[in-house]
């Protein structure tokens, strides 16, 4: 169950009878610490708080993009810390359109755990439906965290360069048009968007409420956009490899399990001067 909607989390929290860890992952690249700050003022009962910058990316390096992929043994850690463990399921909820919470997501099936959904519309759909926040921290209880093979795949800048060269796969960059477009750069150095990328922006996932659409209509968005194209053969990119999950969450949606990420992503393509940058539409 990739989705869960915000009655179906209420139920499982009231009946305390399944194992569940929510976690909120609400962030603003503008201001690193407003998530922390509003969780600490308010957040759905139980939920434990998971930094984009500290937790969910590891050290930003010359070589890399602005969020690298963490260390598994590190991120196990921290999961294990909060709880988690094989038989818990996850939820991730972030402030409304989830692609902070599609993170998490895409991490705990890349350590291998299945049991992880994001909640559908996020605090504001918690919020909006009534349901109760607090601002205290209970104790919780550290539990084992084993990382298992991945269900799913992320792949190298080498590899994008060459499997684009070889016209293997479909590379969809999840940012907003015009930045994809070149413009409006107010993130990275160098404006503009990987060579042969097609613009996908992850907004077209949502409805007017900054809920996922549903999953006929993700089929349906998805199937056009990728033609012939196998999922598997699909790469998911954005500027650092976050709102890409939100990409590849909406495809299994969908029911196009298998497409992979671009970890590191625009910000990391243009670490290396060499390399060339398009602009203007796709």
């Amino acid at each position: 169950m990739h989705l869960i909607e915000t009655a179906e989390l209420a139920a499982l929290l009231a009946a305390g009878g399944a194992p569940v860890v929510v976690v909120d992952c609400r962030h603003d690249l503008s201001q690193p610490d407003w998530g922390r700050q509003q969780f600490a003022a308010a957040h759905i009962p139980g939920a434990v708080f998971a930094h984009l910058d500290h937790d969910l990316s590891g050290p930003v390096t010359p070589q890399s993009g602005r969020h690298p992929l963490p260390d598994p043994g590190r991120l196990a850690h921290f999961l294990g810390a909060a709880g988690v463990a094989a038989d818990i399921h996850v939820v991730a909820y972030d402030q409304d359109k989830s692609p902070f919470a599609a993170r998490l997501w895409w991490l705990l099936r890349w350590l291998g755990h299945a049991r992880v959904s994001v909640l559908n519309g996020g605090l504001a759909a918690w919020a909006a439906a009534g349901l109760p926040l607090q601002g205290t921290l209970p104790p919780r209880s550290a539990r084992p965290f084993t990382v298992l093979p991945g269900l799913t795949q992320a792949i190298t800048t080498a590899e994008v360069a060459h499997e684009l060269a070889a016209g293997r796969i479909l590379l969809l960059d999840a940012r907003a048009a015009d930045r994809f477009a070149g413009r409006n750069e107010t993130l990275d150095a160098v404006a503009g968007h990987v060579p042969g990328a097609r613009n996908q922006p992850f907004a077209l996932n949502l409805d007017g409420d900054g809920r996922l659409r549903t999953a006929a209509a993700l089929a349906s968005q998805w199937q056009a956009v990728l033609g012939d194209t196998p999922p598997a053969q699909v790469v998911a990119m954005c500027g650092s490899g976050v709102t890409a999950c939100h990409n590849l969450l909406a495809m299994e949606v969908a029911g196009l399990p298998g497409a992979r990420l671009y970890a590191g992503s625009y910000s990391e393509w243009i670490r290396d001067p060499s390399r060339q940058v398009a602009t203007g539409p796709a």
